[in-house]
């Protein structure tokens, strides 16, 4: 058995993103796969200080007990980042490996696997939050020195890692999965009258960011006659959601993040999801999406295509003109919806949380029987 020492002070995040998700997802995987025998995996967990009243994760389940290093997680980073120090094994005692599965370096006798989630921060600074832009290019730097194996959720990010100056040898692709158990319809229909929305809506979900290109996503909606666009995730930065959703009016629902169960059920009821980011290191809600049938629309040439596999509608996200027609063909087109749909709902029968699993798995195992340390 390989133990795994992970920091997931992700999970403590406000609302968990896609790399909290993807982090849970695959634990969870990992320990139904089962922790026995010379194969099996043990996760040893660890977060930042947080006071009793937030001692457990908002927004995602349990994957049992969390130990808590004495650092708040900004003083937390900084330490590991510029200290090397404290090491993770007072907390999650004696570890083979350690997954840095939000590229946070943290220090340790064992060798460390890092996953690099994308690398717009150095590609497009402008597009990231002020602590981002300070903090991550100085992370990168610590997986380039210290990090054993390299692991990217798309050839795309794998791409860019290369591109950044990363030895290709060090990088696996490990895609990430999805939950595909669908949604009945009658959840969705309750969700679509809870929050008041019509029998045909698209629908948008992420974080409120420069890089998800939603002021082109409401020019193009803008141009589809009567189609309104429900709008899931939190505020992030560099963007007045107020001033960008603005146009269309009475036409956009904002309803805030929701939880898993009503997410499932709003993807269901939507008519089309509509995904034109500028940069993704993967793309969840594209496959969130398929696993309940709903026809997708998404960036080409992106990490958002490769993980649609050839089951989405793909264009340019600087074309405003092509988003439009792409997103009025499926509402206007009951054959090319129900072809998307049941080619995204096989895409994300194919992409399971338990393949996913077990290609950590295979990094983990192989970087334990070598021992070695990148530092």
């Amino acid at each position: 058995m390989i133990r795994v020492g992970v920091p997931v002070e992700q999970f403590w995040h406000r609302v968990p993103g896609g790399t909290g998700r993807a982090t849970y997802g695959t634990l969870r995987a990992l320990a139904e796969a089962g922790t026995t025998g010379d194969g099996g995996i043990e996760a040893a967990l660890v977060a930042a200080w947080h006071r009793p009243s937030r001692r457990r994760p908002p927004g995602l389940g349990d994957l049992g007990p969390v130990p808590f290093a004495p650092l708040p997680r900004p003083l937390l980073y900084e330490s590991w980042l510029r200290l090397g120090w404290p090491r993770v094994e007072p907390w999650t005692g004696p570890v083979d490996v350690v997954w840095a599965a939000a590229m946070v370096m943290a220090p340790s006798r064992a060798p460390v696997v890092a996953t690099v989630h994308d690398l717009g921060f150095l590609d497009h600074p402008e597009r990231s939050s002020r602590r981002g832009r300070d903090f991550f290019p100085r992370a990168w730097a610590a997986v380039g020195e210290r990090a054993a194996s390299v692991v990217c959720p798309s050839q795309v990010v794998a791409d860019d890692c290369a591109r950044h100056g990363l030895d290709p040898a060090r990088v696996r692709v490990v895609p990430w999965g999805v939950d595909a158990t669908a949604v009945a319809d009658n959840e969705a229909e309750a969700a679509r009258r809870r929050h008041g929305l019509p029998a045909t809506f698209a629908l948008w979900v992420g974080t409120l960011e420069p890089r998800k290109n939603l002021e082109r996503l409401v020019a193009a909606i803008g141009q589809v006659p009567d189609l309104p666009l429900a709008v899931v995730g939190p505020s992030g930065w560099n963007l007045d959601g107020r001033d960008v959703l603005a146009p269309l009016g009475g036409r956009v629902h904002r309803l805030g993040p929701v939880g898993d169960a009503e997410l499932g059920a709003l993807y269901r009821g939507a008519a089309v999801f509509v995904f034109p980011s500028l940069l993704e290191g993967f793309g969840l809600p594209v496959l969130e999406a398929m696993a309940q049938g709903t026809p997708v629309v998404t960036s080409a040439d992106t990490a958002t295509a490769e993980a649609a596999g050839g089951a989405a509608l793909l264009v340019d996200p600087l074309d405003v003109d092509a988003l439009a027609a792409a997103v009025a063909s499926v509402i206007d087109d009951p054959a090319l919806a129900a072809d998307l749909s049941q080619r995204g709902l096989g895409r994300a029968a194919e992409m399971s949380w338990s393949a996913t699993a077990a290609g950590y798995a295979a990094v983990f195992a192989d970087v334990a029987a070598t021992g070695v340390r990148a530092d």
